[in-house]
């Protein structure tokens, strides 16, 4: 047996295109177009890197502070990672070890997959509708935890507080992981539901709509005891907490509650503006809830729509996967930005 018969054999997570390059019109990795708070900036400035000498605090506790005084929920309730899908790989880690299947969308994020092939947790997928909608009752059967992004990636589409309450009243026994991602560009938070029910996490980051992409931030909510066991897992597997630099800029981020909801709202004119244009060109989409719209068109393939818009150097994501091969996924840019992609489209998308 040659060593090379132990390296992981794995179907790697798969980014959007990074081109080479940094004239171009980057639309496909659900950035915000936008800079994070100048709040952040002058932490920033302000870190004195003195104390850069000693470790962070190990459980991110002025930032934990800080995300439990905005959410309404006490620090116990709060965990920091290094980005969501550290957070999230801790969660599947901590939370899915049973001999049971946990179950989630076939069409949702494909990073999900890949955490169950590296930690070999077994799985399975249940197909949204022709809509791209999730049905709660096809999620009341036997498994060992629960995944609903909320808004869904890459649909664009968000359900109400009716429905991840019926997901988790079929579910008291596993886990529910919720993954609020880009809850903030108009979907509807679980929160509420934390004082009810203890098997509920909601996962959140700071990459999308607080412009931290960069900084690699995210978070969890969830019961006192779930929030434990993560901070266990990350003791156990991973000991590096978000660093101090880090948890100063998400402080600073968090409490600029203004500039938040100013570029929200930004965001938000400028995709119902877009959604506007592409329906006009024929174009289909759901109404979208996060920073991207999902659209297809029934005259040109996806991919020679985004073949062209690349020699435009515009880049938007294409997914070569059954049932979505002829969508595309397009971040909201600036409105700049969009004013481009909306120009580039009419001239390919002929009446």
């Amino acid at each position: 047996m040659s060593w090379r018969d132990n390296i992981i054999k794995i179907e790697p997570y798969v980014a959007g295109e990074q081109p080479n390059k940094t004239d171009f019109i980057k639309l496909n990795a659900n950035e915000n177009p936008y800079p994070p708070s100048p709040r952040v900036k002058e932490a920033v400035a302000r870190f004195d890197t003195e104390h850069l000498k000693k470790y962070p605090s190990a459980n991110a506790v002025p930032l934990v502070k800080a995300i439990a005084k905005r959410e309404g929920l006490k620090p116990e309730n709060v965990f920091a990672g290094n980005g969501t899908d550290d957070v999230l790989s801790l969660a599947f880690r901590a939370f899915f070890n049973s001999e049971k299947p946990i179950i989630f969308p076939d069409i949702t994020y494909s990073f999900n997959t890949v955490w169950c092939d590296i930690l070999k947790i077994p799985y399975e997928t249940v197909p949204v509708d022709e809509n791209f909608n999730i049905s709660a009752e096809d999620y009341a059967r036997e498994n060992g935890g629960v995944v609903i992004a909320n808004p869904n990636a890459p649909t664009s589409i968000g359900r109400d507080l009716t429905f991840i309450r019926e997901i988790l009243d079929c579910n008291r026994d596993s886990v529910v992981i919720i993954d609020e991602a880009y809850v903030d560009f108009g979907g509807t938070t679980a929160v509420p539901l934390l004082k009810e029910y203890d098997n509920l996490l909601i996962t959140r980051t700071f990459s999308k709509s607080r412009s931290l992409a960069g900084m690699r931030l995210g978070w969890a909510m969830g019961s006192a005891e779930l929030v434990a066991a993560l901070y266990a897992t990350k003791d156990s597997m991973n000991s590096y907490p978000v660093d101090s630099i880090a948890q100063s800029a998400g402080v600073a981020s968090i409490e600029d509650e203004d500039y938040f909801q100013c570029t929200l709202k930004r965001v938000i004119a400028t995709r119902e503006r877009l959604t506007k244009e592409l329906r006009a060109m024929g174009f289909s989409l759901p109404d979208s809830q996060t920073n991207f719209v999902f659209a297809a068109h029934p005259k040109y393939y996806a991919k020679e729509i985004f073949e062209y818009l690349k020699t435009k150097d515009i880049y938007v994501r294409w997914f070569n996967k059954p049932r979505i091969d002829n969508y595309l996924r397009i971040t909201i840019g600036s409105d700049e930005e969009t004013d481009a992609l909306i120009a580039a489209l009419k001239e390919f998308v002929k009446p």
